[in-house]
């Protein structure tokens, strides 16, 4: 990195676009760390001293089992966005037809508790199986149904049974009109969910359907639609298809209308505990977790426990973070943009407005200008998960002014929290190498590589062993643009 014209230039590893296996050997391999950048959206003030206490293990079980964890400053800011505790007629009532209000309010209360729950293992499980389960918000016909598959299907069983999680989702109106269920008939059937719950939901591309399979999965699940009126879900006998079915190895006389609902339960049921199934989620979670291109050995393992324990979700976490792989993937996986605008409100220390929604709002429209609102992904298939998918100039370019701008709080300047001069330690230490390390330490848990520290001390024009003084316009008013210099390296790009 050197001094252009007050622009900062990179020349290592996220010059074009975040890369992990560049940048991997600035990262710190101390497990604390590691955990914390993994099962979290990045370090707070105080949080390296939590999982210390509590020691590692425990902490992570303690987030296995978040409705025991003590949420009260996020409890009381979701309390701002009153429609989302609404039932759908409710919201029929109090908004005008077709409105985005409910919907634009679920990706800033999104990006609420990503930033600012302690209950954070659980919010990126969420996000996960939002992602997984993709429904794009804002999404029209779901105006009124959105915000309730968040709260009715994807938060209930986050940490639970996915055989349980994909009943719900779908039979859930918002996915059932995403997918055209919603007005599949026996005489029309329309095969994009049958196909998207084989390629998507469960066994993936690769699992070994045909085509046959897609139409006749399509005709199980014909008659599971929603009412008019009311956009709630309902099964409608006078347009399921009855007859043999078989896909996958699972059958059914499917002799009865009447009995459709049960039988669509029964395969949907089946494909979640299928082998293929169980594969793809195990694999889809160890990219998440642990690296892009996980080993087979881990998948296979991660796959067996989410068979033996009839796809609850805990005990696969459990495996996966106690795993030698996960253990030894620091510096493996990037963060994309929404996991980097997070981290970065994270780190400084910083919280939401005292009243009002109007902060997480504007980081909800910071991140989607980013390319990755919450909840925003339009296709089927939801965000990418690797590194390539998000390097490009541009996007290197929209972080390093997004951690401007929230350093300096120009954008979002509802942001509230300490000055900024109180990431310095009290007292300064006597060398600007001091400096660099102090603030390494402060803001991303570590102090920085030889080479990162090295090209920050270049950009500043300052030798490690100099004298400091305290008025000097790097701790001053040129404060904002170097801690934005610390965010804009290479391991806070990573998680």
């Amino acid at each position: 990195m050197a001094a252009a014209g007050g622009v900062a230039v990179v020349t290592g590893p996220l010059a074009g676009g975040p890369s992990a296996s560049a940048a991997s050997t600035s990262l710190s391999s101390d497990p604390i760390l590691h955990l914390i950048r993994r099962a979290t959206y990045g370090i707070t003030p105080g949080l390296v001293e939590e999982v210390t206490r509590l020691t590692w293990p425990s902490w992570l079980e303690r987030q296995l089992k978040p409705s025991g964890v003590a949420d009260t400053l996020c409890d009381g800011h979701l309390a701002r966005f009153p429609l989302l505790s609404m039932s759908t007629a409710q919201v029929r009532a109090a908004q005008p037809d077709n409105s985005w209000q409910t919907m634009q309010d679920l990706g800033a209360a999104t990006v609420l508790r990503a930033a600012w729950s302690k209950r954070q293992l659980f919010e990126v499980m969420v996000e996960f199986w939002s992602n997984h389960l993709n429904v794009t918000c804002p999404f029209g016909d779901a105006w009124d149904t959105r915000h309730r598959y968040d709260a009715d299907v994807i938060r209930p069983h986050a940490l639970g049974r996915y055989s349980d999680m994909l009943v719900a989702s779908a039979l859930h109106p918002a996915m059932l009109q995403f997918l055209n269920n919603d007005g599949s008939h026996k005489r029309s059937p329309n095969e994009n969910f049958g196909r998207e719950l084989l390629e998507l939901h469960t066994v993936g591309v690769d699992g070994g359907y045909t085509e046959a399979d897609v139409r006749t999965s399509a005709l199980v699940m014909t008659g599971c639609s929603i009412d008019w009126n009311t956009r709630a879900y309902t099964f409608r006998p006078t347009w399921h298809h009855t007859g043999p079915v078989r896909v996958l190895g699972w059958s059914s006389a499917n002799a009865s209308a009447a009995g459709g609902a049960t039988v669509a339960e029964s395969y949907l049921r089946y494909l979640a505990m299928h082998p293929k199934t169980a594969r793809r989620i195990a694999r889809k979670l160890a990219i998440r977790f642990v690296s892009d291109n996980p080993s087979d050995a881990l998948v296979t393992a991660l796959a067996q426990t989410y068979l033996s324990n009839g796809s609850d979700i805990r005990p696969v976490l459990r495996q996966l973070f106690h795993s030698a792989e996960f253990k030894g993937s620091a510096g493996q996986k990037v963060r994309r943009p929404y996991e980097d605008l997070i981290a970065t409100v994270r780190t400084l220390g910083l919280g939401p407005d005292t009243t009002g929604t109007k902060a997480s709002m504007d980081l909800y429209w910071t991140v989607s200008d980013m390319g990755q609102a919450p909840l925003g992904w339009t296709q089927p298939d939801g965000y990418p998960d690797v590194a390539t998918a998000w390097q490009s100039a541009s996007g290197t370019l929209g972080r390093w002014n997004a951690h401007l701008n929230i350093t300096a709080r120009w954008w979002p300047n509802t942001l509230t929290g300490h000055p900024l001069r109180t990431l310095l330690p009290a007292a300064l230490p006597a060398t600007w190498g001091g400096v660099v390390d102090a603030l390494g330490v402060r803001l991303l848990g570590q102090k920085l590589a030889a080479a990162d520290r090295n090209a920050v001390l270049t950009f500043l024009q300052k030798t490690a062993t100099g004298t400091v003084a305290a008025n000097d316009q790097w701790l001053t008013w040129k404060l904002p643009y170097f801690v934005a210099l610390i965010l804009d390296l290479p391991p806070h790009g990573l998680r």
